[in-house]
């Protein structure tokens, strides 16, 4: 595991796919640039509503306003996955639609004390407590997660790798 390390600000009127898809292939470039001889394999996940992508929570109170918003809403998870190896840069992405219930004042109190918002797209993780948020999803879970699998195995295939 390398840090890449790059500025991941969306440019003015980026729209989410496109910016997922330029921050998982930046990240493949900047650990590229370090191991030339190696395979990497960098992936970037946004959540969004519309056109609005949902920071990555660094606070409490950002977290708490993201799940104010997806409540009872539909949302997309994207996730860019960008496999480099032999100086060729491979791309694919996963969509989900994801649907929470509404969610009470109380529930959100006690994921914030959870913890698990800190870090995270859309200010939760669907592989602990959020699950229970989940009234609908269409697509890749392992997506939502940050890694989808079935896209990554394809690009690793692709590669010549497994």
């Amino acid at each position: 595991v390398e840090p890449a390390d790059i500025d991941e600000t969306a440019f003015p009127g980026e729209v989410p796919r496109l910016h997922v898809m330029r921050l998982a292939a930046a990240k493949a470039a900047v650990v590229a640039a370090r191991y030339p001889d190696a395979v990497i394999l960098a992936a970037d996940t946004v959540v969004a509503v519309g056109r609005r992508i949902l920071p990555k929570t660094e606070d409490e109170a950002q977290a708490r306003t993201c799940l104010e918003l997806l409540s009872g809403r539909r949302h997309r998870v994207m996730t860019a996955v960008t496999v480099i190896t032999r100086g060729a840069a491979r791309h694919r992405m996963s969509n989900t639609i994801v649907t929470f219930k509404v969610l009470t004042a109380a529930e959100i109190d006690h994921y914030m004390a959870s913890g698990e918002w800190h870090g995270k797209a859309g200010g939760y993780a669907i592989q602990g407590r959020a699950e229970g948020f989940v009234r609908f999803l269409s697509g890749s879970h392992s997506g939502v997660v940050g890694l989808p699998l079935y896209e990554t195995r394809s690009l690793l295939l692709s590669a010549g790798i497994g």
